[in-house]
């Protein structure tokens, strides 16, 4: 792998992440045209995502430093029989709320293979179709009216509506980010708080998708080759430009020009769907086209 793949690898990971236009669509379309799949770069986009978990406690590190005290306080709480005896605090209410909107993603652990089976054909039609989802998802999130609730005042309701958005999200071309985010809004939650909620929800969710897919590599006996140095450098750059994608996606949603992403993910998913056709009536390898082109 060169530094200059592991750069541009790195690059989509840390803004697609975030922005609500759907990493793993971005990351197949980027497989498919320069030809990487193997082993290694499902190793290397593991690398990536734990990146970007990185981001995210950088970006909200005070949330999350609350959250992981509240974590272990109610551990405490467990041992010592004290668990509902106490004063429940905002923190505290939205430890157990994004862990209720993880309990859906369960449901989907029998779907896996399916799931990574879209992500790794040949084929990116399916990632097209769900750019197109992505789009439908991100106009109606656009035109919610504004929300006053903040990350402590969600509800079990409201969480279980974004942990199954989340859900939907594990489609190759359909947002994580943008499915949670818009979820938030519809629920009443403040733009703001909408991102912040979506965002540290990813966390466990990344970091869980990582260990299935590093559990997967090590029980197939998977002998992997991969570059450490080009792949550090993927991951610092997946950092840095997810934290400037946060930052981004802030702004953008604050400013009302959220539909932004959804003109992007229409022109995206008409495009790649169109170059599936060419390629299939045509014959043409757009592939082979820009492998050349890098030759």
């Amino acid at each position: 792998m060169s530094y200059l793949n592991s750069i541009l690898q790195g690059l989509i990971q840390g803004f697609t992440e975030f922005l609500p236009v759907s990493s793993s669509g971005h990351l197949s379309l980027f497989q498919h045209f320069t030809g990487v799949s193997s082993e290694s770069s499902v190793v290397f986009s593991i690398m990536l995502h734990l990146a970007t978990l990185g981001a995210v406690i950088i970006a909200f590190h005070k949330t999350v430093w609350k959250l992981i005290i509240e974590f272990f306080s109610m551990i405490g709480d467990i041992f010592t029989l004290k668990i509902g005896k106490k004063h429940i605090t905002k923190s505290r209410k939205m430890l157990y709320m994004l862990m209720l909107s993880c309990v859906p993603l369960l449901f989907i652990l029998p779907f896996k293979d399916f799931v990574m089976s879209i992500s790794s054909d040949n084929s990116i039609l399916a990632e097209g179709i769900f750019f197109l989802i992505t789009t439908g998802i991100l106009f109606v999130a656009d035109k919610c009216i504004k929300g006053n609730k903040n990350c402590g005042d969600v509800t079990p309701k409201d969480s279980i509506v974004i942990g199954v958005a989340q859900c939907i999200a594990t489609l190759p071309g359909v947002s994580r980010s943008g499915s949670t985010i818009s979820a938030g809004l519809l629920t009443g939650l403040k733009r703001e708080a909408a991102v912040a909620y979506s965002f540290i929800l990813g966390m466990p969710t990344i970091l869980a998708a990582a260990l299935l897919e590093i559990k997967d590599i090590v029980s197939g006996n998977v002998a992997v080759d991969i570059e450490m140095m080009p792949a550090i450098v993927g991951m610092i750059v997946a950092l840095i430009s997810g934290v400037c994608a946060i930052k981004l996606v802030n702004y953008i949603v604050k400013t009302d020009k959220f539909k932004i992403f959804a003109i992007y993910t229409l022109i995206l998913g008409t495009v790649t769907i169109a170059t599936v056709i060419i390629e299939n009536v045509m014959g043409i390898s757009f592939q082979n086209i820009i492998m050349s082109l890098f030759a």
